[in-house]
Formats: structure tokens, C-alpha cells, sequence
């Protein structure tokens, strides 16, 4: 499991990826609420929760494929 050290201070690198999806949905939500585009979701707080899931897995994604990633030169 990876950790970030802010200042002497270990947190969990989920954590920080977790409150990074949170900001973003919630960017990507208020944008689509001033849209309209609500009026065509069925469940807004499934749409919501799984556009924060699906956030959180590509930000995840992207530190764990730069760390194990072969193109790097050794």
C-alpha cells in the first residue's frame, strides 16, 4: 500500500486519490446540473456515486501505471 508523507505525516495514497475524485465529481456535477443534463438521469445520486467510483479508479490508475510501467528508462 502506498503512502504520501505531507509534512511528517503518512496518509493513505486512496485517501488523497479518494478527496481528488470527490473535487472533481463535484466540478463535473455542478456543470452538468447548470446544463440540464440532470433532467435525463434517472437516479442523480447513483449517477453522482458512480461517476465519483469510476473517477477515483482513473486517478488510481494513473500513479499505479506511471510506478509500474515498462516504457520508463531504467
Amino acid at each position: 500500500m502506498q503512502e504520501l508523507s505531507f509534512d511528517g505525516v503518512f496518509v493513505p495514497a486512496a485517501l488523497v486519490w479518494a478527496a481528488a475524485a470527490f473535487f472533481l465529481s463535484s466540478f463535473i456535477g455542478r456543470v452538468l446540473s447548470r446544463t440540464g443534463f440532470y433532467a435525463v438521469v434517472w437516479h442523480r445520486a447513483l449517477f453522482d456515486f458512480s461517476l465519483f467510483v469510476i473517477l477515483w479508479g482513473a486517478i488510481s490508475a494513473i500513479p499505479y501505471h506511471l510506478a509500474f510501467s515498462r516504457s520508463w528508462p531504467l
